[in-house]
């Protein structure tokens, strides 16, 4: 990383009740980041949308995000207008959303997870539903608040591809076109962009029973399965280090993590672009472009 880039980076290092300290020595925070997963064994890293800007994906509450009022769960379950507007808007931005690629961020917990010992990755818990730390190679991963990639019905549970929704959606609805050209304005991170004309758009039921399909993701309202959050809270358990890459932990569903792994005295490593509500609790705090400080943080790490 360049001194120019050193200079951007604003950072808070506190003692970590591990017993690592930062060396005199070391140059930046990035170093000292570096320097604390080399000493201090497996790791677990969450992750939020801040990880995938670099992606072309929009965040809701990162710098320079648009405020947007997201789809409530009763909403959806209650009210046939709000599900007809959500799924036109959904029919434009998943469309936008499925273009995307990993980052290097994303790629380079991948070539984390693969290495062997010293500084094991145990995984990636991820509040992030848009599939791209699987299409980088990551396969220790808890999807928190599921996958766009797939659609439940809300009656049998079965699953179907959301790549072949779009396709029924796309022949019940051949006057609608799909918009390409959809900004950061104009699209959210489920998926959801504006709309103007959606009244007559038509949605589909589950082809099996005839009941509601929704996205396979947790909408505000709704809570998380109990069995990812004990699947995720066991990697807390076993790691001695938590990194949090990309969010800015506003919402519980991510900051009992942290709050677990401070409670247990273990560092924390927070990178993140603007102020998290768990800054206080860092060992090192790096603000910055995830996708630039990751590959500059865990690559040395790792070698």
């Amino acid at each position: 990383m360049s001194s120019g880039a050193r200079m951007g980076i604003r950072s808070h290092v506190r003692r970590a009740t591990s017993g690592w300290q930062p060396s005199r020595n070391l140059r930046g925070s990035v170093q000292e980041a570096t320097e604390l997963l080399k000493s201090v064994g497996d790791a677990v890293v969450l992750t939020g949308a801040g990880l995938s800007t670099g992606s072309g994906v929009p965040d809701y509450r990162g710098p320079g995000s648009i405020r947007a009022t997201p789809m409530l769960y009763q909403d959806f379950v209650s009210d046939p207008l709000a599900r007809q507007r959500y799924w036109a808007r959904n029919y434009q931005g998943w469309w936008k959303l499925s273009q995307a690629k990993p980052n290097e961020g994303h790629r380079a917990l991948a070539r984390w997870e693969r290495r062997a010992r010293p500084g094991v990755l145990l995984g990636v818990i991820t509040q992030n539903v848009d599939g791209l730390h699987e299409a980088a190679g990551t396969r220790q991963l808890i999807t928190l608040h599921g996958r766009s990639a797939d659609v439940v019905c809300l009656r049998c549970q079965r699953v179907e591809a959301r790549a072949h929704l779009q396709q029924r959606l796309a022949e019940l609805n051949p006057a609608v076109a799909v918009n390409d050209r959809l900004g950061p304005a104009e699209l959210r991170p489920d998926a959801d962009a504006e709309v103007e004309d959606w009244q007559g758009f038509t949605v589909p039921d589950c082809f099996h029973c005839g009941g509601l399909l929704k996205p396979d993701v947790v909408f505000f309202g709704e809570t998380v399965p109990k069995p990812r959050v004990a699947a995720a809270f066991a990697w807390c358990e076993a790691a001695s280090v938590i990194v949090v890459a990309g969010s800015s932990l506003t919402v519980m569903s991510g900051l009992r993590f942290v709050r677990r792994m401070a409670h247990r005295g273990v560092p924390i490593i927070i990178i993140n672009h603007g102020a998290t509500r768990a800054d206080e609790l860092a060992t090192v705090r790096l603000d910055g472009d995830t996708a630039a400080l990751l590959p500059a943080l865990v690559d040395p790490a790792v070698h």
